[in-house]
């Protein structure tokens, strides 16, 4: 197929430039540079909302090649994305595929991006730019269109839960257990999670008080930016723990978790965003092969002794769980309604819902 893109570039904080030549809409946008290492799950990732506000670079040279699934909504869930919309600021690709083929493909990526006016870049060295940021960090950054320079933007600096989160409560399923979610940002898989296992959910916005409602647990999900932009939903988790109903937090709820305990949180380097991170369960011989999308992390000091760490990561040792040592209050860092291993961590949501 003739390409008929046109040229734009990447242009990152320190001043190195990436030209290359764009799809999707036709609009310079700025954000947070960060990269992802996994092989394929591209739709799955470009919805995953902890990316707001985040230009995405994937280190899979070769993106596009299957299209973008159809898609059905079923109690206003899509059953294969993770949101209603692409919430990534902009993509970045070594080589885009202009000819897709796929059993359940529906149309193409660059269609894809245009309905949800997100712009891309391929022809650029992915390796370089991973090699970059692998060695200074994340670093701010723009996709340029020729006269339409932006502005450099840092989205961690604002609130960007409130801009995912959902306005009002939402309830799926029709379980004898009931089981609030704390809506951070947080995947639909988590919700399919959930509801596979005859739980019904009620789905609150970020802020929302419901200690005073009737439920018999909670769970604190993913989400995009700094965990301290959510000092309501710090409050309110703090409150929770007074309590012993049984809390599970994940990635973005792993941090509130973990503030709300008293510990620290962190700007990681490059953070953690890939299909393959390794994580040993401390007091074990077991290690899981997770999926993970942060970049801050959880520095366990500043815990009483009534916490323990429960996960480290194998690779750069970062905390990736903790646990109550006597209630039922426990948080991951990693996915474990993501299927990389592919049931590796799964069992978390069964080990949450015996404790209901």
């Amino acid at each position: 197929m003739e390409d008929k893109s046109t040229l734009g570039s990447l242009v990152l904080e320190d001043g190195s430039s990436f030209q290359g030549n764009l799809i999707g809409s036709q609009q310079s946008i700025a954000g947070e540079v960060v990269f992802n290492t996994g092989m394929v799950g591209y739709s799955e990732c470009f919805t995953d909302p902890s990316y707001k506000g985040q230009i995405l670079s994937l280190t899979f040279p070769l993106i596009g090649n299957y299209g973008v699934p159809h898609s059905q909504v079923i109690d206003g869930i899509s059953n294969v994305f993770e949101s209603n919309q692409v919430q990534i600021q902009g993509l970045v690709m070594t080589d885009y595929s202009f000819e897709y083929s796929h059993w359940n493909a529906e149309k193409s990526l660059d269609k894809w991006l245009k309905d949800h006016n997100v712009v891309g870049l391929y022809g650029i060295d992915t390796r370089k730019l991973t090699k970059k940021l692998r060695q200074h960090g994340s670093m701010l950054g723009k996709i340029v269109v020729v006269g339409q320079d932006r502005a450099f933007y840092d989205p961690n600096r604002e609130n960007l839960v409130q801009l995912v989160s959902v306005k009002e409560p939402l309830e799926y399923g029709s379980g004898k257990k009931k089981v609030v979610l704390i809506d951070c940002g947080g995947k639909f898989n988590i919700i399919r999670s959930l509801v596979g296992r005859d739980v019904q959910v009620k789905r609150v916005p970020w802020d929302y008080d419901f200690l005073n409602e009737d439920f018999d647990g909670v769970m604190i999900s993913n989400g995009p930016g700094d965990p301290q932009m959510c000092q309501p939903t710090v409050a309110l988790v703090r409150r929770l723990l007074e309590g012993n109903r049984p809390v599970f937090g994940i990635c973005l709820g792993h941090q509130i978790l973990s503030l709300a305990a008293g510990a620290e949180t962190y700007k990681m380097k490059f953070g953690h965003r890939s299909q393959n991170q390794p994580c040993k369960e401390l007091g074990t011989q077991r290690c899981y092969i997770t999926s993970q999308n942060h970049g801050f992390a959880v520095k366990p000091t500043g815990l009483s002794s009534d916490w323990e760490p429960w996960f480290v990561n194998a690779n750069d040792g970062s905390n990736e769980g903790i646990r109550h040592q006597s209630k039922p209050f426990m948080s991951v860092q990693f996915h474990p309604e993501a299927t990389p291993g592919p049931m590796d961590t799964s069992h978390l949501f069964d080990r949450f819902i015996d404790l209901l």
